[in-house]
């Protein structure tokens, strides 16, 4: 209760810090703000206000700002986003929008194609992150049907200047970082970006260590033209901070055993065997070349060559996950623990290719016409072994524990996806904008899947009065899915056709001035064929998902005073059969402000302060998966419920002439929750509070 009402105070003060912003705005001469546009919901150079559909920008100082040391982190303040998912994973970034896993694309391209076979991206590399809310598939291909999160690459500018900065933190976090940027003529600059990091995590054994280094060049031989070249290493020695503890004994109560409460953060594995440890080497360009004011094209394409090991052990919470203890025994305590090993290596090559047309059919008629072919293709090789053993889960022999090591050759999946696409965006009377989009797609796989599909787009807004502008749009999405149904034992059947997805939005934005907008959206979605996992080996697909929900995200900002963000999002999904699924908080909601106070001659002081909520979240099984227990009936369920959480994040920063100090601390009260617990049988235990120092120079 305590720190709800402290929540409540750091809101009271934000919403109150918002109030005296706007009457700096009102006396103050300090340039505004102008809200730019974007590419990710248009591929087009197109102010927000007149897109029909809600997208988020988050700049590198606002969630640097935050805290963020994940890509997962920097969405947290983001309506109908609900960051870390499982908790704070160390293998993989984790994001729901609107109720559905969220696909992570790089520059407009998507670059992740499998789990556990690549490594995190360094939120420190991107200078935005983008949020497309609801199925974009006319413009990006493939995708999920809730939305997808773009990440902006750090390129050359043409001026010189940089950052270096140093950092110690929780966890005996230690790392270098730098951006330094060289304008070498007006016509050619490079930029280097770069971190080195030794830290350890709140799970003993788990390591958080890595080395990144991107170079980039940018040549503008023309006025008309820009070539950009990007390269990337990192090297990651991590290991996983998702041990897959049991519900029983850490969140409820164990029966055989009382007194036997799991440490939340129990590691469960073999100190220096366990570990998710990988490289990652990509190189990529895009040319853009302007052949008049109204013809412009557009080139990007992109390479990434991962390897991956990943082993480790996880517990037995699966068979009978509402007393996993039972299966091994009387005492409680011993419980199976099965070891997972894999090599994984991945290969990707994406292009993305479009022309623009500007031209105008009437002296109020505007178009902007996009007419683009992207082609992608990804191989995924992976070996690797099983091992099995029962433990001790309250006192773990770890000298003990087996391991093992795969051979023998890898088994590879490879995907091809070649897709054309064209899009309109028409502007009535400089008042009313329309967009109407068409696309189709081939994709086929290694097993020869074969998989078509065409998809549209189309939306409406238009500015009222006051800076209301209402919007109405229609989207489609899909995404292929490798694999066939099967049934009793296995045996394989039909191929598994693409999930489809459609969405209608309603809603309006409202810029009042150019450093403020709000928007408030509802949005209905339905996906089809979602795969389901069920027992004894079948898999199906489910006929219907609807999601519905509403949304509200305002921004407010004053360049280098003051900004102030707010969200709220409410996110429901219903099925037509019970799909198992691991619902999303119905409610998330958030709130951000920071502001800079003069204290010497030369000296500022910046604080800021956060709010991240999300409700309760529910997760439906069956008690009894495997039928081991004839006295329970087949198909009986249960449901845990994960309560709601609440944390807040604090900045404090402190800068003169060329020099900046810096505290970070997130969940800066301890919250002790847990991101879920799913009827499956385990739980993620929430991130505890992190605490940073930043030491900075810039010049």
């Amino acid at each position: 209760m305590a720190k709800l009402i402290v929540a409540a105070t750091v809101a009271s003060v934000l919403l109150s810090q918002a109030a005296r912003a706007e009457e700096v705005e009102a006396t103050d001469d300090t340039q505004e703000i102008v809200i730019t546009g974007t590419n990710a919901g248009s591929k087009t150079e197109t102010p927000l206000v007149e897109l029909p559909q809600p997208l988020t920008i988050i700049s590198d100082e606002q969630y640097l700002s935050q805290g963020a040391i994940s890509i997962s982190d920097t969405v947290k303040y983001a309506a109908g986003v609900l960051a870390n998912p499982y908790g704070r994973d160390t293998r993989v970034d984790g994001f729901n929008v609107r109720g559905i896993n969220a696909l992570q694309f790089r520059d407009g391209m998507r670059d992740i194609f499998s789990y556990y076979a690549s490594i995190t991206s360094d939120p420190y590399n991107f200078s935005r992150v983008e949020i497309v809310r609801g199925p974009a598939s006319v413009l990006f291909g493939q995708g999920s049907i809730g939305g997808l999160v773009n990440l902006v690459s750090k390129t050359p500018e043409f001026r010189t200047g940089g950052e270096l900065n140093l950092v110690y933190g929780s966890h005996d976090r230690k790392e270098a970082l730098g951006d330094v940027n060289l304008a070498l003529t007006d016509s050619l600059a490079i930029r280097a970006v770069a971190r080195v990091r030794d830290a350890d995590t709140y799970v003993d054994h788990v390591p958080d260590d890595r080395v990144m280094f991107a170079p980039s060049i940018r040549w503008q031989p023309t006025p008309n033209t820009d070539i950009i070249l990007t390269g990337l290493y990192q090297e990651d020695d991590t290991g996983s901070t998702s041990q897959f503890l049991p519900i029983v004994g850490t969140f409820s109560p164990n029966p055989a055993n009382p007194d036997g409460q799991l440490d939340r953060y129990t590691f469960v594995g073999k100190p220096g065997w366990d570990r998710y440890a990988g490289r990652s080497l990509q190189g990529g360009g895009s040319l853009t070349h302007r052949f008049s004011d109204t013809i412009r094209v557009s080139l990007k394409a992109r390479y990434i060559d991962s390897d991956l090991e990943y082993f480790t052990h996880y517990a037995d919470s699966y068979t009978n996950p509402t007393d996993p203890f039972a299966v091994y025994g009387t005492d409680g305590r011993t419980i199976g623990l099965y070891a997972d090993a894999s090599d994984a290596t991945m290969n990707v090559f994406s292009t993305d290719n479009n022309v623009e047309f500007k031209f105008n059919t009437g002296t109020a008629i505007e178009h902007t016409l996009l007419v683009g072919l992207d082609y992608s293709w990804n191989k995924v090789g992976k070996r690797g072994v099983f091992g099995f053993e029962t433990i001790d889960l309250y006192d773990i022999d770890r000298d003990a524990l087996l391991t093992y090591d795969p051979s023998g050759p890898f088994t590879y999946d490879s995907q091809k996806q070649l897709g054309v696409y064209v899009q309109d965006q028409i502007r009535l009377f400089d008042r009313v904008s329309v967009i109407l989009g068409a696309r189709r797609d081939h994709v086929k796989n290694s097993s020869g899947q074969t998989d078509n599909a065409t998809t549209f787009r189309a939306g409406i807004i238009g500015k009222v009065a006051a800076g209301i502008s209402p919007f109405f749009s229609y989207t489609e999405s899909f995404l292929p899915i490798a694999g066939r149904l099967t049934g009793p034992g296995g045996a394989l059947g039909d191929n598994f056709t693409p999930q489809t997805g459609t969405q209608f939005e309603l809603g309006a934005k409202w810029q009042p001035s150019s450093a403020t907008l709000v928007t408030v959206t509802g949005f209905h979605i339905k996906e089809r064929n979602r795969v389901l996992y069920l027992a004894n080996n079948v898999t199906t697909q489910s006929g219907e998902l609807t999601t519905k929900g509403i949304e509200f995200e305002a921004s407010h900002s004053l360049p280098g005073n003051f900004e102030l963000l707010l969200n709220y999002g409410y996110s429901e999904l219903e099925s037509e059969v019970n799909t198992g699924l691991d619902y999303m908080p119905r409610h998330t909601a958030s709130a951000w402000s920071a502001k800079s106070f003069p204290v010497t001659s030369g000296a500022q002081l910046r604080l800021g302060a956060g709010v991240v909520y999300s409700s309760e979240s529910k997760s439906t099984g069956p008690v009894d998966p495997y039928g081991l227990n004839p006295a329970i009936p087949a198909g009986t369920l249960y449901t845990v419920v994960t309560p709601a959480r609440t944390t807040v994040d604090a900045l404090a920063e402190l800068s003169w002439d060329k020099w900046r100090v810096a505290l970070n601390a997130t969940n800066l009260f301890d919250d002790q929750g847990y991101a879920s617990c799913l009827a499956r049988g385990d739980c993620f235990v929430a991130a505890p509070r992190n605490v940073m120092a930043t030491v900075g120079f810039r010049f």
